[in-house]
């Protein structure tokens, strides 16, 4: 997302008579000296201050306080887990150890975590305690919700470091989301398929980076089967939804190909920005001149104006040169069908479309997709 400065506020202590923003900005030369990031802690803190000259409603300042608190908490936790893929499981609570799905879990929280990626769950019972029972505690982040009555979080990431405890929902989801290099849901209540509704949507509309939504199943199980046929007759032949979105999620009934699905998603793609106007897709390996000459035309309907362009670093992005290294696809994408920006990465995913296929060693850093 942009950085755009809020005169507003600046103008609104002007007015009022308070020099606040010389001080303000004072402070923040003492604890962060030469931060690129200044002018926004600026504007953090002029907000917090005008709340406090209204001084409306103590609820407002505590829901305030306590979001801030879990934001910063949770920001200074997974600092040390940057760099690593990570995958989101969403399931049922309730599942009993007995169910195939919990072995199912279970097995691929294991090979999750052989694939070197950590498995980020609500760290509670069922599918949660599987898959982070597969995983293993190094492998395994916990994202748990405070309750009024008592519950523990599974014993895998129980009293760990790997455990984040949240009070509010909302705080929690959006790390769901945030931290996610690639969701699986397996069959579950109302928390699940709110989970996937919402990761969607979220998608959808282009409110989160594309990566890669795995349903999974038990052999012959109908949950999903059940749920996508309902967004097909309902959703999509009301057009309530594109017939491309339907692209968005893959339905699959083993964890071989769920962890497959996760690893081709990043066979070339890397990760995605906006800079400016333009959508950037960073590859590990050049497409060929054949494979972009045949991407003008089959995937047109992307562009708002011109073409696709494949370009090295050149230094644009100027706040993240660690990436120098990756060739960028440039377009001036539509935003709006994303279901087919999933068919262009799985284009670019297919090595005979590149321009040199090589074995690609480097790790994947996974940054959020951003305006800049």
């Amino acid at each position: 997302m942009p950085y755009q400065p809020n005169d507003l506020l600046s103008r609104h202590f002007q007015e009022s008579g308070h020099d606040l923003i010389s001080k303000v900005e004072e402070q923040l030369n003492l604890v962060s000296p030469d931060s690129p990031n200044s002018p926004i802690y600026r504007d953090m803190i002029l907000t917090v201050l005008r709340m406090a000259q209204e001084d409306h409603n103590r609820w407002n300042a505590k829901i305030t306080l306590q979001a801030l608190r879990e934001l910063e908490q949770a920001f200074r936790t997974l600092e040390q887990f940057k760099g690593r893929r990570k995958v989101t499981v969403f399931g049922s609570a309730r599942t009993p150890v007995e169910h195939p799905l919990y072995a199912m879990a279970r097995e691929l929280g294991a090979s999750l975590a052989r694939s070197n990626m950590m498995v980020i769950t609500g760290a509670g019972g069922g599918i949660m305690a599987a898959a982070h029972e597969g995983a293993g505690r190094d492998h395994s982040l916990g994202f748990n919700i405070t309750l009024p009555f008592e519950q523990h979080a599974n014993p895998t990431v129980d009293g760990t470091n790997n455990l984040l405890p949240f009070h509010f929902f909302f705080t929690r989801k959006l790390f769901f989301v945030k931290e996610a290099d690639a969701l699986v849901l397996c069959p579950g209540g109302f928390g699940t398929l709110d989970e996937a509704l919402e990761v969607l949507t979220l998608i959808q509309t282009g409110k989160s980076p594309l990566v890669p939504v795995v349903l999974l199943d038990a052999p012959g199980g109908t949950f999903w089967q059940g749920a996508l046929d309902f967004i097909r007759q309902q959703l999509e032949e009301n057009r309530y939804i594109l017939p491309t979105d339907m692209k968005l999620m893959r339905l699959v009934y083993n964890v071989e190909e769920a962890v497959e699905q996760i690893n081709q998603f990043y066979g070339n793609f890397h990760s995605s920005r906006w800079l400016k106007r333009q959508f950037v897709i960073r590859m590990n390996h050049k497409l060929s001149d054949q494979a972009l000459d045949h991407m003008q035309e089959a995937f047109a309907d992307l562009c708002l104006s011109d073409q696709f362009h494949q370009h090295a670093y050149a230094g644009e992005e100027h706040d993240e040169a660690q990436f120098s290294h990756l060739t960028r696809l440039a377009f001036a994408f539509n935003a709006r069908n994303h279901g087919r920006l999933r068919e262009l990465v799985d284009y670019i995913n297919l090595p005979e479309n590149w321009a040199q296929s090589k074995p690609q060693t480097a790790q994947r850093t996974r940054e959020p997709s951003k305006v800049t």
